[in-house]
């Protein structure tokens, strides 16, 4: 098809084969389009997952037995560290809000792009730059990068490996987080299309809207905490060294001031993505569509007022550690709405286990194992025993991996046919989820036990007693990649052999079902007028045919 026509009837044609003024390669570097910018960043995601995957295969193979097996314990502290940074930094936090935030938001508010498209492509470079810029961090400078991804001081400040530009790093992703959260708010603010009020709004952009909130509020001190680590290793002004006057304790609190509430960066919009596939799947309205809107903002406010649950063995006062226990526990009450509210959807629907919701359910038990671990930790007794233990290893990928991972592959299974237009084997997903989920409760579980037990964390060498728990886990950690492997390639093959995808494969009554499979380049020919709720979405269908 001639560009010339393209120009003329963008809608016409799927946003893959506009080219514009730029062409091949360019056309997607240069790029203005939501969508195109929403695939860059799940190309540049899964290859940091896949890298980051790898050093968590290479830590679990050397702990399948006691002393040396595969590194030496130098090596060790740099192959965690590295998998820290990129999990964390690369992976969790832009995850689900760079990929499917991009590429849906606009669509489910019924608009043509975000508010500011050269910002959005700007993020997406900056995302890039500051990847690279860790990336090469972590093998230039006096050593490789061993401090573990808290850069914790006052070690951050006195080792010889390159932290300086590291944290730069991690500073310069932080400005490509918040360009984001300032796009997703002002979109969802002004480019709503006429009808389209707050509380008709899809809860996948309740979730996005709410995580940019964070993203714009918390982001920052993490930036300011980053370049007074800079300012103390290039000038030598005591802000975080006791040696120098300056307080470690300070460090833990402005760290974890960030970093608490970018937990909720990554479960918002992982929970938003539930809202969008229980109801789908249920041929149910969402049970309570106004408390689990709201719940979204409330755990992104109180998610700013528990930091100090990190640091209950870090010499608070008592006092202090009521208080943050007390505030930990009141975080489960949104929570708990929303998981609430989502069986009650499932409750006499008429339920399809398909893969996205197969993940779903994956996702309830795996969570739910999360947060009951959690009250153990916001507990300050239990906190106090299992602190710096596996334990807490256990955890956090429960809450993490298990939320926004699992989450990410529910996602891509469910709008996988929207964006590439083809339709992946079922089958085949459904083995590779079951696969995955055996194999992560296999390897995850089991740090509860050695945690309990006393098996401390980030530890290179451990006693023979915790051999049979690091075997199961390590055994598990391949089961668990298989899973991935044989998904990821399904997903790969469907893209070239699938099956042509109709406009509404799965019945969703959001905006983006009522488009063509890929969509349009401007998503609408006209822009819809909404008239009813968001999972009741009835407008004129002769404005999209």
């Amino acid at each position: 098809m001639a560009n010339g026509i393209l120009a003329t009837d963008p809608n016409r044609v799927s946003f893959y084969e506009y080219e514009g003024k730029h062409k091949g390669i360019l056309s997607w570097l240069l790029s203005t389009d939501h969508k195109r910018i929403g695939l860059l960043y799940l190309i540049s995601l899964l290859a940091f997952f896949a890298v980051g995957v790898t050093l968590g295969f290479l830590m679990r193979l050397e702990m399948i037995s006691p002393g040396p097996t595969i590194m030496a314990p130098n090596t060790y502290n740099s192959v965690f560290t590295l998998h820290g940074v990129i999990m964390v930094f690369l992976f969790i936090l832009p995850g689900l809000p760079a990929i499917f935030g991009n590429f849906f938001l606009p669509i489910q508010i019924g608009a043509r792009d975000v508010a500011f498209p050269r910002i959005n492509l700007l993020s997406w470079y900056l995302y890039l730059i500051g990847g690279v810029l860790a990336i090469v961090s972590l093998f230039t400078g006096g050593g490789i990068m061993d401090t573990g991804w808290t850069f914790y001081v006052p070690y951050s400040i006195r080792t010889t490996s390159n932290i300086s530009l590291s944290v730069f790093a991690a500073f310069v992703l932080g400005f490509s987080s918040i360009l984001t959260a300032v796009n997703f708010i002002t979109t969802a603010h002004r480019m709503r299309a006429p009808g389209m009020t707050f509380f008709r709004m899809p809860l996948f952009v309740w979730a996005l809207y709410s995580t940019a909130w964070i993203q714009l509020l918390a982001t920052p001190i993490l930036g300011i905490t980053l370049l007074l680590i800079i300012a103390e290793r290039m000038l030598g002004v005591g802000i975080f060294d006791p040696n120098l006057g300056g307080d470690p304790i300070l460090y833990q609190h402005m760290f974890w001031i960030y970093s608490h509430p970018a937990v909720y960066i990554m479960a918002i919009p992982a929970f938003g993505v539930v809202s969008e596939i229980i109801p789908t799947f249920s041929k149910k309205n969402i049970f309570g569509y106004t408390p689990v809107a709201i719940s979204s903002l409330a755990i992104a406010f109180v998610g700013y007022l528990v930091w100090g649950h990190h640091m209950f063995s870090s010499g608070i006062s008592d006092i202090s550690r009521l208080i943050f226990s007390l505030l930990t526990f009141l975080v489960a009450i949104p929570t708990g709405v929303k998981v609430f509210n989502w069986v009650a959807t499932m409750y006499k629907g008429s339920i399809t286990v398909k893969t996205p919701m197969l993940f779903v359910l994956f996702f309830i038990v795996i969570f739910s194992i999360g947060g009951l671990t959690g009250l153990v930790l916001g507990a300050i007794n239990t906190d106090i025993h299992v602190t710096d233990t596996y334990f807490v290893v256990g955890h956090f990928h429960y809450v993490m991996f298990g939320s926004m991972g699992i989450l990410l592959f529910a996602g891509l299974h469910y709008w996988f046919p929207k964006m590439f237009g083809r339709m992946y084997h079922e089958k085949m997903a459904q083995v590779s989820a079951w696969i995955f989920f055996v194999g992560f409760n296999l390897l995850y579980f089991p740090m509860f036990i050695m945690g309990y037990l006393g098996m401390p964390r980030r530890y290179y060498d451990y006693l023979p007693e915790f051999t049979t728990y690091h075997v199961i886990a390590t055994v598990g950690s391949w089961i668990m990649i298989t899973g991935m492997i044989i998904m990821f390639a399904n997903l790969i093959r469907s893209l070239y052999t699938g099956a042509k995808a109709t406009e509404n494969p799965w019945g969703g009554t959001t905006l983006e079902w009522k488009i063509p499979s890929p969509p349009p380049l401007e998503n609408f020919r006209e822009i819809p007028v909404i008239t009813e709720g968001p999972y009741e979405h009835h407008f004129n269908k002769e404005e999209n045919t």
